[in-house]
């Protein structure tokens, strides 16, 4: 048995792709290691690339995408190690992060998750975890939050310095124990893109395991590559992310509140972006991009939110 099977899941990334697996052979660690890229119907090559530049990875090829928690979830079916390592591609480890992480789960034996700290390419912190969303968390601002309740909200700008134990991680980059992954299952299929590691931390926390951050675990992340090749479809697919989330996991009346609030402030968003779109004659690219994302989400909500549109319908470049 492999003491980590690193899972790369691709959509249409494939320099991305190639570099974070060298990041993997590069990495500073005693650990035995399988990597596993699950490619979602790329028609970029990324395949190929792959196969003629790394002819120790696995590979399991899709024709169509999927979607993450689907692809990981054959990934996991696959390949049995200790632990599984979730990596994006636009994901760079530092070369001591598996062994950081590795070594915390050793001798963290109730952890059933572990988070890194990502960073931005100049070394700024990203946000690297996260509270489960609530009322509160989607239809308030979130600084605001932070700045009322510290403690609950955590902050990037917190200084941490030791682990810490959090609500959800980002899941850029993640070392999940195989032993939990047994008792608490697999990723949810029905989340696509979005929030299906959230979803995860949620019921591992409630099957007894502890989600923890580990800040001396590093990561360079790039950012939401395969968010920027579909925009606008990438936040329905967010929407619908949340409205599942809130239907499996909280009362029918929080469920049915969230949903009459939130296409509320989605409504309130469109008027306030095409307010500011006429006042500066539709010449800020940044107000325009916005109002696009608004009368979609707003359309989704009007066609009754069908499954045809979201990024299980977007192709690239669109």
């Amino acid at each position: 048995m492999n003491d980590l099977c690193i899972i790369i899941v691709n959509w249409n990334t494939k320099d991305l792709l190639l570099k974070c697996i060298a990041s993997v052979y590069e990495s500073d660690t005693d650990c035995s290691i399988k990597i596993c890229v699950v490619d979602n119907g790329s028609k970029d090559d990324s395949v190929v690339a792959v196969r003629n530049r790394y002819s120790g990875v696995h590979i399991i090829e899709n024709r169509e995408n999927k979607g993450f928690a689907a692809a990981v979830n054959q990934a996991i079916t696959a390949i049995s190690p200790k632990y599984y390592v979730l990596l994006n591609t636009d994901a760079i480890l530092e070369k001591n992060t598996l062994r950081i992480l590795h070594a915390f789960m050793e001798s963290h034996n109730d952890a059933g998750i572990a988070g890194v700290q990502l960073l931005k390419l100049n070394g700024m912190k990203q946000n690297s975890f996260d509270n489960y969303p609530t009322l509160a968390s989607e239809l308030l601002n979130k600084s605001f939050l932070r700045w009322l309740f510290p403690d609950k909200y955590l902050s990037k700008k917190r200084v941490i310095t030791q682990p810490v134990e959090i609500e959800s991680v980002i899941g850029a980059c993640i070392m999940v124990r195989n032993e939990a992954i047994k008792k608490v299952g697999t990723l949810d299929e029905r989340y696509f893109f979005f929030l299906e590691e959230t979803d995860w931390c949620y019921r591992m926390k409630n099957a007894g395991w502890r989600v923890w951050h580990v800040p001396d675990a590093r990561v360079i992340h790039l950012g939401g590559e395969s968010k920027r090749k579909a925009p606008w479809q990438s936040q329905i697919e967010y929407c619908r992310s949340l409205y599942l989330f809130f239907k499996k996991n909280y009362s029918r009346d929080v469920y049915v509140t969230f949903r009459i609030l939130y296409v509320m402030k989605i409504l309130f968003n469109l008027i306030i972006n095409s307010a500011g779109n006429g006042i500066v004659m539709f010449l800020s690219r940044k107000l325009r991009y916005r109002l696009t994302i608004y009368c979609r989400l707003f359309q989704w909500h009007v066609l009754l939110c069908p499954d045809w549109m979201g990024l299980r319908s977007a192709k690239p470049g669109k």
